[in-house]
């Protein structure tokens, strides 16, 4: 949803994406659900979901942390947890959500997204590449990891803007996957094709993606 077509550009240009999903999207109940549906059937159709829309955009893996929708805390245990997967997967580029991002688009941002945001920051610096933090990290064979950059989607607050235009389809071919968020079809085509540059014209439509990015190196 907000940074898709930025992930489609980069997989095209030959970089690898790796995908890190916290919670499971058990509870992401909307009027279109089945009633009959169960949080446990929901989150294994997010998986399935989630892949599909993740092949679409060029990822070559998808890892799924499952932690239960809605609940997200950002405590310790959850930091280590993230210092873990950044050591493990060593990326030079992260991406997460904006924590200061209180209200987005759509009205009241979920928690959820700040707080993955706040733990995933938090777990960057100072710890990720510190071999002082978490040393039980080093005994299971992690070794310290300091990204390049850091890029915060869903940003107010953003110092870099990218554009997707290339790719702007091919993240609304993704989050069409997503079958079981997605209300209305029609709907949501319209509203992502409406989100064009002030500079766009039916001739050149333009889109753009915003990120707040702080480099380390």
């Amino acid at each position: 949803m907000f940074c898709g077509a930025t992930l489609a550009r980069w997989a095209r240009a030959g970089h690898q994406i790796t995908y890190l999903l916290l919670t499971c999207g058990d509870k992401g109940y909307n009027p279109t659900t089945h009633p009959e549906m169960t949080p446990e059937k929901l989150c294994g159709l997010r998986h399935v979901e989630q892949n599909n829309a993740a092949k679409i955009i060029g990822a070559q893996a998808v890892h799924f942390m499952d932690l239960p929708d809605g609940y997200l805390v950002p405590d310790l245990n959850l930091r280590r947890d993230i210092v873990r997967e950044i050591r493990r997967h060593q990326p030079d580029i992260l991406v997460t959500c904006d924590p200061q991002n209180l209200f987005a688009l759509y009205g009241i941002n979920h928690p959820d997204h700040r707080y993955c945001g706040q733990v995933v920051l938090d777990a960057v610096f100072p710890a990720a590449g510190n071999l002082a933090y978490f040393p039980e990290l080093i005994v299971e064979g992690h070794q310290p990891h300091m990204p390049k950059e850091v890029w915060c989607s869903l940003t107010n607050q953003p110092n870099t803007t990218v554009d997707v235009t290339d790719t702007w389809d091919i993240k609304l071919s993704a989050i069409l996957e997503h079958k079981t968020q997605v209300q209305d079809v029609e709907k949501l085509i319209e509203r992502f094709k409406s989100r064009r540059t002030e500079d766009s014209t039916d001739e050149n439509p333009r889109y753009e993606e915003k990120f707040r990015v702080v480099k380390y190196s």
